[in-house]
């Protein structure tokens, strides 16, 4: 006799259908309840703008740099889910960060943990709402397909190293899944040839466990989708960041070594964590020229064979 009973769906099954939909640019549906959390959240980090700005304005007044904004993006990471905990000890001041890159959401809690200024994607500062939280920490914004432009880039990551004492850079070049690292393109390490006395360079870990893939901003997703199914989620995730062994650049005799050294440190601390060896990346992303072995040309990860020149 038929059962009368109605199939379950697979929640594992659902997750990567969601996750190939989302990498294919296919907008992700919201429930009534999913757009009542957007509003509130998004209503929530207006307030604290309210809160905030006109303080953060009156301290200027008196000292050049002010730590409202790093409170501000603290705390919005909070209110967008996520529940950060810092392992280890990040460094304040002459310091070059480098980390994985997962989401948005990276720019909130990392500058929420220590103050840093970032080297971001240009997609981000087109972004609404992203790109103006990010604008908040006098990001950097680099466009990958530029060749011609990196030596201006470079200019405004020196300037930003000097101003802010402590710089972010994300050196696969854009997003993942979490699962995967990609090669480190060095070109803004170039900052560090020489190095400023006194910069550290301290890798970082970005983890966001089981979550990762559903927070991943990845594939064809546009900006504005994953704001908003981020947004409109519901509960919290743990957000951990892993701040690594820092180490003196110029013990490392130029850029693709510092970056060969931070990739390794963070792809060991990364395997630890997931418990498993790191899995190839399953995206094409033609502004970084990389693409999976199945879909590479050369039959290697990590290279298409034409294309743009990467940062």
């Amino acid at each position: 006799m038929a059962s009368g009973s109605t199939a379950r769906i697979d929640p594992s099954a659902e997750r990567a259908r969601l996750k190939a939909d989302n990498a294919a640019g296919i907008p992700t549906p919201v429930s009534l309840f999913g757009w009542l959390r957007l509003i509130i959240r998004l209503k929530l980090i207006v307030l604290l703008l309210i809160l905030m700005v006109p303080i953060h304005y009156v301290w200027r007044m008196f000292k050049y740099g002010s730590p409202l904004p790093m409170y501000f993006l603290r705390w919005t990471a909070r209110i967008v889910g996520a529940r950060v905990n810092i392992h280890g000890t990040p460094l304040r001041r002459d310091v070059f960060f480098t980390s994985n890159h997962v989401s948005w959401i990276d720019i909130l809690a990392l500058s929420g943990a220590s103050g840093t200024a970032f080297v971001a994607k240009q997609e981000l500062r087109d972004t609404p709402v992203i790109g103006w939280l990010a604008n908040l920490n006098r990001t950097v914004y680099v466009k990958r397909e530029n060749r011609m432009g990196v030596a201006g880039q470079i200019k405004a990551l020196r300037r930003a190293l000097a101003d802010n004492w402590s710089v972010t850079v994300f050196p696969e070049g854009t997003t993942t899944d979490g699962q995967s690292l990609l090669p480190f393109k060095t070109s803004m390490l170039k900052v560090l040839e020489p190095p400023p006395p006194a910069v550290r360079v301290q890798p970082v870990v970005v983890d966001y466990g089981y979550v990762a893939e559903e927070i991943g901003w990845i594939g064809d997703e546009g900006g504005v989708n994953n704001f908003k199914r981020v947004l409109a989620r519901r509960g919290t995730f743990r957000l951990n960041l892993h701040y690594l062994e820092p180490f003196a650049p110029g013990d490392h005799g130029g850029r693709k070594k510092i970056g060969a050294e931070a990739r390794r440190q963070i792809a060991s601390k990364l395997e630890g964590l997931l418990g498993t060896s790191l899995r190839d990346f399953e995206y094409v992303v033609a502004p970084v020229r990389y693409a999976p072995k199945a879909e590479n040309n050369n039959g290697e990860d990590g290279a298409l064979e034409n294309g743009p020149t990467p940062l």
